[in-house]
């Protein structure tokens, strides 16, 4: 028997799974995935938490790295393609033409080893919790740790720095603060 009767993958490169890429209706990611994963497809969904208002209180949410596609894992011979196109929340598979193009394997690897991870806070767009230890990477207190309390707008944030003997509250751009 030879070695390519042996490995099945290599006698058909279509037998091998690959990642493709989902197109979601708008707002609807979640559900795709949800009923996707319920048919019992290998799907890959990056989220990231963000902290946004709701209801006058800030709170953590969970939203799409990509908001409207998400990765499923299928080969061309043994996957069954027919009810990805009708499972609610989705609009389509990504491809040219009616051929559906494979995502890189390497790139969803790379998504699926940082899913999880935050980004620095460098920006005014990044938000903290209150009681979360910081390090103040500019300014006149630049290097020393501090405790965030709160944040002042958009663009500050209070913060507590023993100094003095004792914890002062002092306010300073957000942009000035990252974690530790």
């Amino acid at each position: 028997m030879s070695e390519s009767n042996d490995n099945p993958a290599m006698a058909n490169p279509d037998a091998v799974p690959r990642w493709y890429l989902i197109q979601c209706k708008g707002g609807e990611s979640f559900r795709a995935a949800e009923h996707l994963d319920n048919q019992g497809y290998e799907i890959f969904h990056p989220v990231l938490q963000v902290q946004k208002k709701r209801r006058g209180k800030l709170c953590w949410l969970d939203e799409p790295l990509f908001p409207y596609y998400l990765f499923i894992r299928l080969d061309r011979l043994d996957s069954n393609w027919r009810p990805i196109r009708s499972t609610r929340g989705v609009l389509k598979l990504v491809g040219f033409g009616d051929e559906p193009l494979p995502v890189e394997d390497e790139l969803v690897s790379t998504l699926q080893d940082s899913a999880g991870q935050q980004p620095e806070a460098h920006t005014a767009n990044v938000y903290f919790r209150a009681g979360e230890t910081v390090e103040i990477s500019d300014g006149p207190f630049r290097a020393l740790q501090a405790v965030f309390e709160s944040q002042k707008g958009e663009e500050r944030a209070i913060v507590l720095l023993n100094l003095l003997h004792g914890q002062q509250r002092l306010e300073m751009p957000i942009g000035h603060l990252r974690r530790q």
